[in-house]
Order: C-alpha cells, then sequence, then structure tokens
C-alpha cells in the first residue's frame, strides 16, 4: 500500500510496535529502540503511551510488555462477525452438548492460538472460557492442528529458534520435537494436548476449512484430564472431524445468493 503524503512519525511507530507483537510475545524498550532505531527513552515513552491506552501490559517481575486487554478487543472485534465464528456457534453449542465438555474455537496468530468462541461444559467441573485468550501455539490442540497445515517455510519462520518457551513441564521444547508431532497430526488428522498449556487439562481439536479448502480455524474439545483417557480419544476426535465438516458447510452455504 502507499504510504501517507503526511506520515506521522510517533503514530506509525506506535503501531509499527503492535505489530510487531504480532509476531513476538513479548517486547523490552531495548526491542523497541532497535526496531524503530530511536533512543531508548523515545522507546519508552511510545510504550508507556500504549500502556495507558491499554493496547500494551507491562510485566512488573521482567518488565516486559505484551499485547493488552484493548488490543485483543480490537482483533475480537475484527473476527466477530467473520463468517467463521457466524457459522461456527451452533455447531459449538451442538458439540458441547453431545460431549458435555467445553469447546473452543480458534484461530491462528502468528506462533499464538486465539481463542475466538468457546460454549462451557454443562458439568459443575469443567474447563473454563478461554475467549479473547492468546497461547503459544505449539501447547494447545488446536494451535498444533492449524501448524501442522503450513509449508515448512512457513513454520520456520514461526519458529526459527531451536527452543519453544514452554507453559508446564509437559510442553513441547523444542522446535524439532515439534516437527515430529506435527507429522503425526498430519496422518491421524486431529491435534492434542495433554497437560501441555495447563497441568490438569486435556485437549483434542480438528482443522476447520474454508473456501477452497483452506484451513481457516480449528474447534477443540477441552476437558479436566481424567475425563478424557486415552480410549476416549478417537471418540472426540471422530465427533470433532464432523463438527469441523458441519461448520465448513454452513461456511459455504452462508456465501451463496439468497434464492
Amino acid at each position: 500500500m502507499k504510504p501517507p503524503n503526511y506520515p506521522i512519525e510517533s503514530v506509525d511507530n506506535a503501531l509499527l510496535l503492535l505489530l510487531s507483537l504480532l509476531e513476538q510475545p513479548t517486547m523490552t524498550v531495548s526491542d523497541a529502540s532497535d526496531l524503530l532505531g530511536v533512543a531508548p527513552s523515545t522507546a519508552h515513552r511510545l510504550l508507556a503511551a500504549l500502556q495507558y491506552r491499554g493496547f500494551v501490559t507491562q510485566d512488573p517481575a521482567t518488565r516486559h510488555y505484551r499485547a493488552g486487554a484493548v488490543l485483543l478487543k480490537v482483533g475480537l472485534t475484527a473476527v466477530r462477525d467473520l463468517d467463521l465464528r457466524r457459522a461456527a456457534r451452533p455447531v459449538l453449542e451442538r458439540l458441547s452438548l453431545q460431549v458435555e465438555e467445553t469447546v473452543n474455537l480458534v484461530v491462528l496468530q502468528g506462533s499464538d492460538t486465539l481463542f475466538v468462541d468457546c460454549v462451557e461444559s454443562p458439568k459443575i467441573i469443567r474447563v473454563g472460557s478461554r475467549a479473547g485468550v492468546l497461547l503459544p501455539a505449539h501447547c494447545t490442540a488446536g494451535g498444533k492442528a492449524l501448524l501442522a497445515e503450513l509449508p515448512r517455510e512457513a513454520f520456520r519462520e514461526l519458529y526459527p529458534n531451536a527452543r519453544l518457551r514452554k507453559m508446564t513441564t509437559q510442553s513441547v521444547m523444542s522446535r524439532s520435537t515439534l516437527e515430529k508431532e506435527l507429522a503425526e497430526i498430519r496422518a491421524r488428522g486431529y491435534g492434542t494436548n495433554f497437560g501441555e498449556s495447563e497441568d490438569d487439562l486435556s485437549a483434542i481439536a480438528v482443522v476447520v476449512r474454508g473456501r477452497e479448502d483452506q484451513p481457516v480455524g480449528a474447534v477443540a474439545v477441552a476437558a479436566p484430564k481424567s475425563r478424557l483417557p486415552d480410549d476416549q480419544v478417537k471418540k472426540i476426535a471422530d465427533a470433532l472431524l464432523q463438527a469441523s465438516s458441519d461448520i465448513s458447510d454452513a461456511m459455504r452455504d452462508s456465501t451463496l445468493p439468497p434464492r
């Protein structure tokens, strides 16, 4: 796109900082200074202004900045009316009643998974809604299912380092291990998460395909580990595959002209 005739440098720099948070989970003042080619004091003022408006938040222990609540709300507003979410909602509700567990709809944002919709389990003890939450894709079932769809070059762009950040002791911590698991996901057709994002949580996920058979998101069933033993995985995966197909059909139907 052609740049504006009269750009405002401070606004452009602030937007560049926000865009960079799509590619990296956290940012320091030094990172921002290097990215923009400005003095650390200038970078700090920009981050402070973004923090004041809620677009970024700062970890009091590490002093690192990450995406704030307002930025996540902006992202959710952008996806709220997408065909995917609208088409998926009735299917998510049916699936949650069928399996009696929490069902999530997720999309890939860089190397993170964004939870865009959720129907909670009717059971008292259940996995709560994560709508609006960003988690490392390689620690979630839906994120891994979507990563498995990427060409190797695109995957390596998202994961340039051999070591991966972890959420629990069960999280995949190396890129090579993750690549082996993604090959297994491609072969069997669904992704899993057994205590990799939270110690007592298990999840299974299947990719949802849109027009021209392209992956547009993933639908996942999440439950306490005790309620997703090995002998239930295939049953849940089959239900997810049907749900994925139903969502894809609903998306295609929504694009048809009215009769």
